[in-house]
């Protein structure tokens, strides 16, 4: 009977805690406040796993992964970053996603007394410097060049574009008035209270802005880099993303 008793009053084994997981997400720096939001939901839902962003320009990014740098997904602000993996093999082709789609605005410091009204208007000639990034690196500078040549206006002033290495060092230049205005994203651009949008890129000036995701084929957590791109795609960071302005295509 007694040791019975002491049977009955054992305690079960409490099941085993899930495994930690470290995600490491690569992805561009436009896309920081709505990810850094999603971040908070998706750990406090996955308590164990833990996401790693590694913010930067989409060509800078690319370039890391190259060099092995560690990353499970990439996510660029162009298709072309992660056309350029795939053709190395370095992408898991079935599992990449459109994420979000943007638009390309024109912007100037909030107190600029220029009148700016459209792209074209970088060619006035109290337009000295005009902020944009540097194409081969950064997709809205990619963008930007499109839509310039889109309106017959790059070769009179590309004398003007000083190039930087990110959206948002653009958005620094034009806050402060060391240019005259700053070609970015409209999602970057609404974050600051610091400048005005003065025009939107004319339609069909411009590849569709895209921001694509996949999973790349050295990850070290695949399975958990799908279940977060799914996430991500999902109506939960959808609405995230709509906050912040983004495009949600699915």
């Amino acid at each position: 009977m007694a040791l019975a008793l002491v049977s009955g009053c054992m305690s079960k084994p409490e099941p085993a805690a899930a495994p930690k997981i470290e995600l490491n997400v690569a992805a561009a720096l436009g896309l920081k406040d709505a990810l850094l939001d999603i971040q908070k939901e998706y750990e406090a839902k996955n308590p164990n796993v833990k996401i790693v962003y590694n913010l930067a320009a989409s060509g800078a990014l690319q370039t890391q992964v190259e060099q092995g740098a560690p990353a499970d997904i990439f996510i660029s602000a162009a298709n072309k970053q992660l056309d350029d993996l795939h053709k190395k093999n370095m992408v898991n082709a079935s599992t990449r996603r459109a994420l979000v789609g943007n638009q390309l605005v024109l912007v100037t410091s909030k107190d600029s007394k220029l009148g700016l009204t459209s792209f074209a208007d970088l060619t006035k000639d109290e337009v000295k410097k005009f902020g944009m990034g540097a194409p081969e690196t950064v997709p809205a500078g990619q963008y930007g060049i499109e839509v310039l040549k889109s309106l017959g206006i790059w070769e009179k002033v590309k004398d003007k574009a000083v190039l930087a290495k990110d959206v948002h060092t653009v958005m620094v230049y034009a806050e402060t008035g060391n240019v005259e205005a700053g070609i970015v994203f409209s999602t970057v651009a609404a974050a600051s209270n610091k400048v005005k949008v003065v025009a939107a890129a004319p339609p069909g000036s411009h590849e569709p802005i895209i921001f694509p995701g996949a999973v790349l084929t050295n990850a070290k957590q695949p399975k958990a880099a799908e279940e977060f791109l799914g996430y991500l795609t999902g109506p939960e960071a959808g609405k995230i993303f709509k906050k912040y302005g983004f495009n949600v295509l699915n």
